[in-house]
């Protein structure tokens, strides 16, 4: 998944610079879903061969990619679905799609017979132990070069998604998570109250210095194991600290 989005969130912006640059039209929707599948494709594909897989296996992984793209854009052609219901639709099938692939060669995929030498180099491994990190870095990436503003409500996310995840975990058995959950609702609600009082700049840069606020929490969490995974505690404050930068940025460059 993550070789899934680095393609399309590296390749899909540098298509679309060198179209801008040739004075090329905008892509039509039937277009842009089945670029989209390519830019996701070759970044799957890039990393299967890395990892050693099978041209089969590898060929078999960009059908399942493309088939779902295919088959809605008839829908779409025939008038049944618009643009946004073919991109959207596209992203939920692909997804069954290619786990029925995986599932089809399980033990291949298990095993990972043909692994190259080369997965085992440090670097490597340090970007596989950090996936999270790289993800959110991936997630983020449009952050950097259109800064943008979010509103105070965007606050209340922080918190609401650990009581969440908590919930569904099962978490508030443990002495102390759920009150310390509490206190952090009630502190990014009297932020986000704060913000949306105040208005104007002043209100951004609040909201700003609480998503990074948010990022010494999701460390915490991170390092003492609680409510939320490790995985999730790790990306969301890569997430937090990125958009809390970017949204000072946009005001300072306003």
């Amino acid at each position: 998944m993550l070789a899934m989005v680095a393609g399309m969130l590296v390749l899909g912006p540098a298509r679309a610079a060198l179209g801008t640059a040739l004075g090329l039209a905008p892509a039509s929707p039937g277009v842009g879903a089945l670029l989209m599948a390519t830019d996701m494709s070759i970044g799957m594909a890039v990393w299967m061969a890395y990892r050693g897989h099978s041209t089969t296996l590898i060929g078999e992984m960009v059908l399942a990619m493309y088939a779902p793209v295919l088959l809605l854009l008839a829908g779409h052609r025939a008038g049944l679905l618009d643009a946004d219901l073919l991109l959207v639709g596209a992203h939920l099938v692909m997804v069954p799609a290619m786990a029925a692939a995986l599932l089809r060669r399980r033990a291949e995929y298990v095993r990972h017979p043909d692994a190259r030498p080369a997965v085992r180099h440090p670097l490597v491994r340090l970007v596989a132990h950090r996936w999270p990190t790289g993800l959110a870095l991936l997630l983020t990436a449009d952050s950097w070069t259109t800064p943008g503003l979010l509103g105070a409500y965007t606050l209340l996310v922080l918190p609401v998604g650990y009581l969440v995840i908590g919930t569904l975990r099962r978490q508030w058995g443990a002495p102390g998570n759920l009150r310390l959950q509490l206190v952090g609702l009630a502190g990014w609600s009297t932020l986000a109250l704060v913000a949306a009082l105040v208005g104007g700049a002043a209100a951004y840069w609040l909201v700003g210095l609480g998503w990074l606020v948010h990022a010494a929490w999701d460390l915490f969490h991170h390092r003492t194991r609680r409510v939320v995974p490790r995985a999730y505690a790790e990306c969301c404050a890569v997430i937090d600290v990125v958009l809390g930068i970017t949204i000072m940025v946009a005001l300072l460059t306003a």
